[in-house]
């Protein structure tokens, strides 16, 4: 039998974990919230977290791409008409883990993994915005500083500075892994820094790649000297 790349398998074999983690993942969009190990929450979030992304589409071959993991229709319909339009605002980071305890018994680590259905603030959705108008307003002030300053060249470090806090390991459209696991906000390109490989959410292998780096685009990932994976095929 083989073994998974990284991390424990679930079940005994890859069938078996397929079939659990799709159990898991239509109880969830059925009841919103479910109690499971820690080890199955982190598993079954990207997966839960794809499936709702082709919901946001709403074609029929999106459709038709989470009925291959989602059996049950009326759970599949309720994913398409009420899940995926609460999430129309929410750019990834649709579910959330929260940690419970361990079990009564064999000790095992207990979590809460449930939806995330609670609307985009105004705020939420002009943080990027801020950010930006942030770092536009410190260059002004550096170059406006900068002819008046006895050493001009002073004021390069603190810009220096500045710009290199805002950005991941691989540019500013990047990001570092979290300890969860969790896709950060607007980065769904998993990279690997081993192989210098990234995987889109329509490869084949998203679900089985444990992201070390996360990027907001495939171009991103490119730059930074990735490629992709040979023979992927594009979901579209």
């Amino acid at each position: 039998m083989p073994t998974p790349t990284k991390g424990p398998r679930l079940g005994g074999g890859p069938a078996h974990e397929r079939l659990l983690l799709s159990n898991l993942a239509t109880q969830l969009f059925e009841h919103r919230s479910i109690t499971t190990t820690e080890a199955k929450a982190k598993r079954v979030r990207p997966l839960a977290e794809r499936l709702i992304t082709f919901a946001k589409r709403g074609d029929l071959a999106a459709r038709r791409r989470v009925l291959t993991v989602v059996r049950d229709t009326s759970v599949v319909h309720f994913l398409f008409t009420e899940i995926a339009p609460a999430m129309a605002e929410r750019q990834g980071g649709y579910t959330r883990i929260t940690k419970i305890g361990n079990r009564k018994g064999d000790n095992a680590p207990m979590a809460v993994i449930e939806l995330v259905m609670e609307p985009v603030t105004a705020k939420k959705a002009t943080v990027k915005e801020a950010e930006a108008a942030t770092k536009r307003a410190v260059k002004e002030s550096a170059a406006k500083a900068a002819p008046e300053a006895a050493e001009p060249v002073a004021a390069e470090p603190e810009e220096t500075v500045v710009e290199a806090a805002a950005e991941g390991p691989y540019g500013a459209d990047s990001r570092e892994a979290t300890e969860d696991g969790a896709m950060p906000d607007g980065y769904p390109v998993k990279g690997n820094k081993d192989s210098m490989k990234y995987h889109t959410p329509e490869s084949p292998w998203y679900d089985k790649t444990v992201a070390e780096v996360w990027f907001r685009t495939a171009e991103a990932a490119e730059a930074a000297g990735f490629v992709a994976p040979g023979g992927a095929k594009s979901d579209d």
